[in-house]
């Protein structure tokens, strides 16, 4: 169904500005008009690096991407213009081609561009690229080629893997904006710790992919290039922050890549987008130099960096390289000296020796249908193989809610408000409503920022006791209300809610990202005709554009959190469940 075709009577955008806290939002149309010309230097430059070579034609791509509904993926799946040898290659998981490029079954050139042709083509399609550099890409891979074939070893155990990164990693010599026009001058003297890291392992970097104004939504927006469209529904988001880096991963046109997370930013866009995505806790992988950040030098709620994948083979496999081959330590003080245990592994090779809760309701944003078919899908799935699954009933979820947004906010968004006053660009409703978490642009003293603090370390007990004296090894929750939403240019309400994201980064618990194969239908997942009262403003908002006529083949996922610090164990039971979720019949 085109969406012109459906009155939605979701919340429409400008009915949410009674919502909105900012004062001022700084921008100033007469300065922004002096960025322009920057602007479209940026865009000219992503269209020159866009090689012809690897496009379809431009009679292929629909001119109603933003009003029918388009599966990227399928298509891609199913066209010609790829090899066979190509469709062979980007099929691969990054575990499968490490293990490939060493045995000289490919050689890094051929990996490099079979993917950089994929993600030009879904570049296409979604909007997802804000830089290539192929070019760059072919010759780092004919080089390690050259090394394989003279000395007959690797450079790390990543090898000529591609790997795509979120724009704002920090990136020498290349423009790093973080989705601010402000920014558009900042050019890196050096790479952030992770991405040099990633380099002598091996990796082969080629694309930088799209995220939103301010970082802080569940979209992926910007007025530089503006919307990444979902793969699986061109109508829809891919999620955000790292929005760009789930629709690369989901369309294959990277094997696995980098996103970062401080409120939902990986897990969102790998559970919109149908892939798998972790969390670490934080200081397990380094944000060391991270380019552009408006959270820079605060604790309270401490980012974190991880990968998006197409298997949770390759999610183990990127931890291991990282971790053990990496050493961030080495190179981040602030990275934790904490090797990555396989022995934990052998601890959960049996369904029942593992027990898990789910969470069907965090008790203060519904799940829509297909969130809640997709549990009831997976406790079925579980328990038929033995698995233990009891109920888990949320815990202080109002105060984990209401604290996380105090800290959000609790400078007053002055970084933020300093970013768009440079340029003067305009704020995007998403990130106006970011900037309204907590108290806004009124900006806590530092006695209110400890007492906050100190209310995080209380949740903090609070979860681990739950953990340490009910037995329960991971907790199961939605990552999002719904599937989906439609992208936020449609005039309608984007994702608002992020509680079910914002817990665990409260928290700081290592949470992974599974797909459960299944899909929005409409024919299934009907809108209930006479649903419970809401119990919250936020929860209206959110049941109100709940469109399944609209949101088809969006993919169904959810979380898996642990313990603080046992993030092997996360990824050990999530490879088990992954196993009896999406390969067993």
């Amino acid at each position: 169904m085109a969406i012109t075709e459906l009155e939605t009577g979701a919340p429409r955008l400008d009915t949410m500005e009674p919502l909105y806290k900012v004062k001022d939002d700084m921008s100033n149309p007469a300065k922004f008009k002096l960025w322009e010309p920057k602007i479209k230097a940026y865009q000219n430059e992503l269209a020159r690096n866009t090689l012809s070579e690897y496009k379809v034609p431009e009679v292929e791509i629909p001119d109603t991407l933003d009003t029918v509904p388009c599966n990227t993926v399928k298509y891609i799946s199913e066209i010609k213009h790829l090899s066979p040898e190509e469709h062979t290659i980007t099929n691969l998981t990054a575990t499968e081609l490490a293990s490939a490029i060493a045995s000289r079954k490919y050689t890094s050139v051929a990996v490099l561009k079979a993917f950089a042709h994929r993600c030009v083509i879904a570049h296409q399609f979604t909007n997802l690229a804000l830089q290539f550099f192929i070019g760059e890409g072919i010759k780092r891979a004919q080089e390690l080629d050259d090394h394989l074939a003279s000395t007959g070893k690797t450079v790390g155990p990543l090898h000529g893997v591609p790997i795509s990164l979120k724009e704002h990693m920090g990136y020498a010599g290349k423009i790093t904006h973080g989705g601010w026009v402000s920014y558009l001058d900042n050019i890196p003297k050096e790479s952030d710790v992770t991405i040099d890291i990633l380099y002598k392992l091996g990796c082969v970097f080629y694309v930088r992919t799209n995220e939103p104004q301010s970082l802080m939504m569940l979209d992926s927006d910007n007025n530089i290039t503006g919307r990444t469209r979902n793969t699986h529904n061109s109508l829809l988001t891919s999620g955000g922050s790292s929005g760009g880096e789930g629709a690369c991963v989901s369309a294959r046109g990277s094997p696995w890549g980098v996103g970062t997370d401080i409120g939902g930013s990986i897990r969102s866009p790998a559970a919109f987008s149908g892939v798998y995505g972790l969390k670490p806790t934080s200081k397990r992988v380094s944000i060391a130099g991270t380019g552009v950040a408006a959270g820079k030098g605060q604790e309270s709620v401490y980012p974190c960096a991880g990968p998006l994948t197409n298997s949770i083979d390759d999610i183990e496999f990127f931890m291991d390289a990282y971790v053990n081959s990496g050493k961030p330590w080495n190179l981040d003080q602030n990275s934790l000296p904490i090797p990555w245990r396989h022995e934990v592994a052998t601890t959960y090779k049996k369904p029942s020796k593992i027990t898990v809760a789910i969470m069907w309701d965090d008790g203060l944003v519904r799940p829509q249908p297909p969130i809640t078919r997709g549990l009831k899908y997976l406790q079925d799935k579980l328990t038929k193989t033995g698995v233990k699954v009891v109920k888990f009933d949320p815990i202080e979820t109002q105060l984990a809610y209401d604290v996380v947004n105090d800290l959000y906010s609790c400078d007053g968004n002055v970084i933020h408000r300093e970013s768009i006053a440079k340029s003067g660009e305009p704020l995007l409703p998403l990130t106006k409503w970011a900037l309204s978490f907590g108290h806004g642009d009124d900006a806590l003293s530092i006695a209110e920022n400890r007492e906050l603090n100190y209310q995080r370390d209380n949740l903090r007990k609070l979860y681990n006791d739950y953990f340490f004296t009910s037995g329960v090894d991971l907790i199961i929750s939605p990552t999002y209300n719904s599937v989906a939403p439609l992208g936020i240019n449609h005039g309608t309400a984007g994702a608002y809610y992020w509680g079910y994201t914002t817990l665990w980064n409260i928290l700081d618990l290592p949470t992974v990202v599974l797909p459960t194969g299944l899909a929005l239908d409409p024919r299934v997942d009907v809108k209930e005709t006479d649903p419970p009262a809401p119990r919250s403003v936020i929860e209206k908002i959110e049941a109100d554009k709940y469109l399944p006529e609209l949101l088809v083949d969006a993919p169904i996922a959810f979380q898996l959190t642990g313990r603080r610090y046992f993030d092997e164990e996360v990824v050990a039971v999530s490879k088990v469940i992954d196993d009896i979720v999406n390969k067993s019949s």
